[in-house]
């Protein structure tokens, strides 16, 4: 029992202030009347549900009021029994307070009930229930219980702890021990304070708050707190917004509120891969701007609904009862960001498609028609066309995490294709890139996807996407024009970078030497040697392989990609070799190794050769190859060489020259106002090959 204490809500004392204002023997609010009949639903409902009302208590020689809670019984309609919530004191009370009205609480309204009192003593009271009472409203949006909601208040490293007592979406009731007076002398009132609210350990919302009011009773405190902003900004602002879709039928989110414990389920007004905007009515609204909602479902039909985790980033009244609210999605599984990604996209544009299932006749069809598999890429990879096969059928009919495949897609008819492949932790190859001679738009097409696609993914870290790389060649015009163009415009070389290297397809001899001859020796690199080539290659070119393909020692070491490949029945290895010359560092070797034809050119199965030395003799890295290509399968191993420079002084036969661009995914809006610019105007050039 509290007298009248910080057990009465913000809206307990407005109900008695405003009944206090009525004349002595008229205390019954106006507003609007009630049957019995709703009166008594509304009494059994709280009984369903363990609750409480208020009973107004009014001394009876002097002008003050005290409010005590009760707990209704089962109601038949005529008369009303109820029993303290807390006895203890009450006798005491009523030697000098007399029953005055009841208030029945219903969120932000409130039933009056002013009837004829049967009797009143320590264990409850009982009354026979009007033929109407008054329902009259206290506030503009309901208040809504907390549940088990630990609180902290944060102001120039002052802390306190206590529980919500309840909330609305703009403001907080806390209450607790720990909110001693004394402490709170340590908070001014007049300046904002940190809020961070709790559930079960976990955070789920922080944010600047300021005090309106507290109220003190004995050791602890009641605060009511008001939110200073009702807008986060969660992630770097940027010029190219993904573009939100209206479904239909729209999909519903469901969620278990954290702060409340109530289940919600509000319509989807639009959704995009990186958020989505939902509509509350203003006075049951339950969206607090910076509110962190785990385990939200996003419904679109009996037994198709999608697990995410999001977070409340706007909260936007509209001016007629409704309340917008945006959210942005802080966490899902790849796998099902991929199926909103097919979905949104369907909806932008019907022939775009990402990793749908199609017929592998079809795409082989497709890659022979457009050119893609030219008879020399073909002569490379035909001796294990089978395996080949069964390998594509993995990739586009089970759609694993590690790829992804945007097609063009229109009655049947493959007219673009672009895939991508993640060869490191955070980085992905773009390759595959092919149309139909007469469909260059649809070339243009998958290539904007993949853009819309990078734009929406860059900033989740289940999507491991900081990088995106091709390799093209020099000649081909299309990667040229838009990867060319791009890298030669930007001046920054920490958004965008290209390198050329040489390429040939190293064939051993098979009686190569175990060993180098003294004082050359090839050894598994250190971390020692991974700085040493970061150094290098930041000299020679200050561009973004190194961070790109994780050869920062931090990282270099522990490839749980390795891992995820191999669960999916996928073959990856990735191992470094170092030449050295009497120990100091001359030639380093990354070597990966994949299903042969995950891509087609062998650039995933590879080796890329860097040469720190320009005076190192060929004959020392062709013999470093032989070991090293004891690894791979009969046929030849790739070999891309950096620098390019170094493979023309030592008279390395080439095969073709490739450029491998990087494009760092934290300046996507310095590439994107590239491409506005570039395809404005006519198209020119055939897409093609990003490996060709």
């Amino acid at each position: 029992m509290r007298l009248p204490g910080p057990e009465a809500s913000v809206t307990d004392q407005e109900a008695r202030r405003e009944s206090a204002q009525v004349p002595a023997g008229e205390r019954i609010p106006r507003g609007r009347s009630v049957g019995k009949a709703q009166l008594v639903n509304r009494l059994n409902f709280i009984n369903f549900q363990d609750q409480t009302v208020l009973v107004s208590l009014r001394h009876l020689a002097y002008d003050s009021s005290v409010t005590l809670r009760a707990r209704p019984l089962p109601c038949a309609g005529e008369r009303l029994d109820c029993r303290w919530a807390e006895e203890a004191g009450v006798g005491a009370v009523l030697t000098t307070y007399g029953f005055e009205f009841l208030l029945i609480p219903d969120g932000r309204k409130y039933l009056v009930v002013n009837s004829e009192l049967v009797t009143l003593d320590e264990e409850g009271f009982s009354l026979v229930l009007p033929v109407t009472c008054r329902e009259f409203e206290a506030r503009r949006i309901k208040r809504h219980a907390g549940v088990d909601v630990e609180v902290e208040m944060i102001q120039n490293a002052a802390l306190l702890k206590g529980e919500l007592d309840d909330f609305t979406p703009v403001s907080v009731r806390i209450s607790g021990a720990t909110l001693s007076p004394a402490t709170l002398q340590w908070f001014n009132p007049e300046r904002e304070l940190n809020l961070r609210l709790a559930r079960n350990g976990a955070i789920v919302h922080s944010g600047p708050f300021e005090m309106v009011s507290q109220r003190v009773d004995g050791d602890s405190s009641t605060l009511v707190l008001r939110q200073l902003t009702h807008a986060i900004q969660r992630f770097k602002p940027r010029r190219y917004r993904t573009n939100r879709q209206q479904l239909v039928p729209s999909p519903n989110i469901v969620f278990n509120h954290p702060l409340i414990d109530k289940r919600v389920n509000l319509k989807v007004l639009d959704i995009s891969g990186t958020g989505l905007g939902v509509e509350e009515s203003e006075g049951e609204s339950v969206l607090m701007a910076g509110l962190i909602l785990p385990g939200v479902r996003l419904v679109f039909g009996p037994g198709f609904s999608l697990e995410l985790t999001a977070q409340v980033v706007s909260r936007n009244p509209q001016g007629d009862g409704t309340v917008r609210c945006g959210l942005v999605i802080l966490d899902m599984d790849v796998k099902d960001h991929v199926k909103i990604l097919s979905l949104l996209h369907q909806a932008a544009d019907r022939k775009s498609y990402v990793c749908t299932e199609v017929d592998l006749n079809d795409l082989w069809d497709f890659f022979f028609e457009t050119g893609f598999i030219y008879p020399g890429k073909y002569a490379h990879f035909q001796a294990n066309k089978e395996e080949i096969k069964r390998l594509y059928a993995k990739l586009y009919r089970d759609n694993p995490q590690i790829a992804r495949h945007f097609i063009n897609l229109d009655r049947g008819a493959i007219l673009g294709h672009l895939a991508m492949v993640r060869l490191y932790r955070d980085s992905w190859m773009i390759h595959h890139h092919a149309a139909r001679k007469s469909m260059v738009r649809a070339g243009l097409a998958v290539l904007e996807r993949v853009g819309e696609y990078l734009n929406e993914l860059d900033n989740f870290a289940f999507a491991h996407l900081r990088f995106v790389y091709c390799y093209y060649r020099p000649d081909n015009k299309f990667p040229r024009r838009v990867f060319g163009g791009y890298a030669a415009q930007e001046t920054d070389r920490n958004a965008c970078s290209e390198d050329r290297f040489a390429y040939f397809h190293f064939r051993p001899s098979g009686s190569g030497p175990e060993a180098l001859p003294s004082p050359w020796d090839l050894a598994e690199s250190s971390r020692f040697d991974l700085t040493e080539v970061a150094s290098f290659y930041r000299f020679r070119s200050g561009g973004l392989l190194t961070e790109a393909f994780d050869l920062n020692p931090g990282v270099a070491f522990d490839d749980d990609l390795e891992r995820e490949y191999r669960a999916l029945g996928f073959a990856k290895d990735k191992l470094y070799y170092s030449l050295r010359k009497e120990g100091a560092l001359k030639a380093f070797f990354l070597v990966n190794r994949t299903d042969a034809g995950f891509n087609m050119a062998e650039l995933t199965n590879c080796v890329t050769a860097m040469v720190l030395d320009d005076d190192v003799p060929a004959t020392l890295v062709t013999a470093a190859l032989e070991i090293i290509s004891r690894g791979y399968e009969a046929g030849g191993m790739p070999v891309l060489a950096y620098p390019e420079s170094w493979v023309q002084k030592a008279q390395v036969p080439a095969e073709k020259s490739y450029l491998l661009w990087i494009l760092n995914l934290q300046y996507t809006d310095h590439y994107f106002e590239f491409c506005e610019t570039l395809f404005s105007s006519p198209a020119k050039g055939r897409p093609g090959s990003g490996e060709r």
